[in-house]
């Protein structure tokens, strides 16, 4: 049986950050975060300088986007000018297949299992540019790397997979795949909003050159702000398509108009940021490298396992690809014969909160919650 008394030392020492543990049993993180009470103050205290002093404040907000960047850095081992700051996981990963110069006959491989914000900017592309687009099949909602792989030939520019996919649970071995990619000079993107916040991402270990991902997942931060990173080895490859006014060097010379793009990726922001947003996602980013990306990572992949087995014992189907390296931080289950959105609705009434995908009940939990969450959770199911 597994020894889970290590992994509740870190809710005990974070749940008093998270207001929302008072009132629910909160699993629902590959969906919308709540945010802690530290990125909840450091919003409102950005808030309040604006009304009070207008744009008086302006280099400070400055100052505190570069601090946010720099944290990003920190937390995916980058440097903070490869990262920028988007709207969403969409919009960022529109930017790179935007920004690609497409030939006719090149193709993108990716997976048919895809959430639709990795799939619909490719789709696009691909029609617009004569791109064939591969998404490659996979068995009872799971990957299977070999084939994936299979799929690539000399005509192919990019792929671009999920790191934990939304419906099924399943880590990739993205260190796998980046690394085939590299090997042959292919472009390997990543949607990471599945993992980023739960799970360790290291840039130049997994070989990425791209990835995307939401503040408002496992990342622990507000809506509207997302992260992008572009390596500097990749940068010139994808063409910012969206130019703002700090696009450019010197940006502050309003009268110059020309395009000598800044050096990093922040050249893909679209000119004013949503400084709120990026205050909160990095004072909840803060708060995870704080808290230790290796110790949240262990602490979440021991409650899959005890998660797992809790509802194998009250008759539930868990789906798995066997393999312990591709648990995340998410499980999905099905009952025998109760739908999953009902069961959300019945747990619901008692405060519990998860959510159903694609038919399968889906169990998110982050860092600060513990043993005895799941097992209220485990207790309020119907068997």
């Amino acid at each position: 049986m597994l020894d889970l008394s290590c992994t509740e030392i870190l809710p005990r020492e974070y749940r008093a950050y998270f207001p929302i543990t008072e009132r629910y049993v909160y699993m629902n993180h590959a969906s919308v975060s709540p945010p802690s009470i530290g990125v909840r103050d450091a919003m409102v205290q950005m808030l309040d300088g604006i009304t009070r002093h207008g744009c008086g404040k302006f280099p400070e907000w400055e100052r505190s986007n570069e601090w946010a960047r720099c944290v990003a850095a920190r937390l995916v081992n980058a440097q903070p000018q490869e990262i920028a700051f988007l709207r969403n996981t969409s919009e960022a990963l529109s930017v790179v297949a935007n920004g690609v110069t497409w030939r006719s006959g090149d193709n993108i491989v990716s997976i048919s299992v895809e959430f639709p914000a990795n799939i619909y900017p490719w789709l696009h592309v691909g029609r617009e540019n004569q791109v064939e687009v591969r998404l490659q099949e996979a068995h009872n909602g799971w990957v299977d790397i070999d084939e994936l792989l299979s799929r690539i030939d000399e005509r192919t520019r990019l792929v671009t997979v999920s790191w934990v996919e939304f419906g099924s649970g399943q880590r990739l071995d993205i260190r796998r795949i980046g690394k085939f990619c590299r090997e042959r000079d292919i472009l390997f993107v990543v949607d990471a909003v599945q993992g980023l916040g739960a799970l360790r991402l290291d840039v130049e270990r997994d070989f990425v050159d791209a990835f995307a991902a939401a503040g408002h997942k496992f990342l622990l931060g507000p809506k509207g702000v997302a992260l992008l990173y572009v390596s500097q080895r990749v940068l010139e490859q994808i063409r910012p398509t969206v130019i703002g006014w700090t696009a450019v060097k010197n940006y502050r010379d309003y009268m110059i108009h020309d395009l000598d793009f800044r050096a990093g990726a922040a050249r893909f922001e679209g000119g004013t940021l949503n400084e709120s947003g990026i205050c909160g996602l990095g004072h909840s980013i803060d708060l995870l490298l704080t808290a230790g990306p290796i110790r949240i990572e262990q602490h979440l992949l021991s409650l899959n396992e005890y998660i797992s087995r809790r509802l194998a014992e009250r008759g539930y189907v868990v789906s798995s690809a066997g393999s312990e390296d591709e648990r995340s931080a998410i499980v999905v289950c099905q009952h025998p014969e109760r739908s999953a959105e009902e069961i959300c609705e019945h747990i619901k009434m008692r405060n519990i909160i998860v959510s159903a995908r694609l038919g399968k009940l889906r169990i998110a939990p982050h860092f600060y919650n513990s043993q005895g969450d799941v097992d209220t959770l485990i207790d309020a199911l119907p068997s």
